[in-house]
């Protein structure tokens, strides 16, 4: 399953968020799913537990005495937590990930192939903007990166 599209959803007093309808059954299958703050950007990632397995995987194939991948490995690995849907698909946002991403009333689900990413709404559309001469060299990275 790919994640994709972008969905505005509210959190709960309880600090529950739900997850969008075409999503619940990829994250379901596994039964469990991870939830870690992304390492550059001031949100929440969501992966199905086998996704997740894989890219720790990756990150576990890393040098343990590298400086940048231990302090990576305590933003993101360290940080992360199993979590299920409830019956009504929605999640528990641990109250330490929701302060630590300002996630407080509306939240905003981004598919990103693999994963979600969890935004507070405000904060998804400042990480959107481009002064001008950022986005020519946004442009040109992804043209390199993508070779389109």
């Amino acid at each position: 399953m790919m994640f994709r599209g972008q969905f505005q959803h509210s959190l709960d007093a309880k600090g529950r968020i739900a997850v969008p309808a075409r999503f619940r059954e990829s994250l379901a299958h596994d039964g469990v799913c991870v939830l870690t703050p992304a390492p550059f950007d001031r949100c929440l990632h969501l992966y199905p537990l086998s996704a997740w397995q894989t890219v720790e995987e990756k990150i576990a194939d890393l040098p343990s005495m590298d400086p940048h991948v231990v302090r990576f490995r305590r933003i993101y690995v360290s940080a992360a937590c199993e979590c299920e849907l409830d019956k009504a698909g929605r999640l528990l946002v641990p109250g330490p990930l929701r302060e630590r991403v300002g996630l407080e009333r509306d939240g905003l689900w981004a598919g990103m192939g693999r994963h979600l990413e969890l935004w507070s709404a405000s904060d998804w559309e400042r990480a959107l903007h481009l002064e001008p001469a950022a986005e020519a060299a946004f442009r040109q990275a992804v043209l390199e990166q993508i070779k389109i």
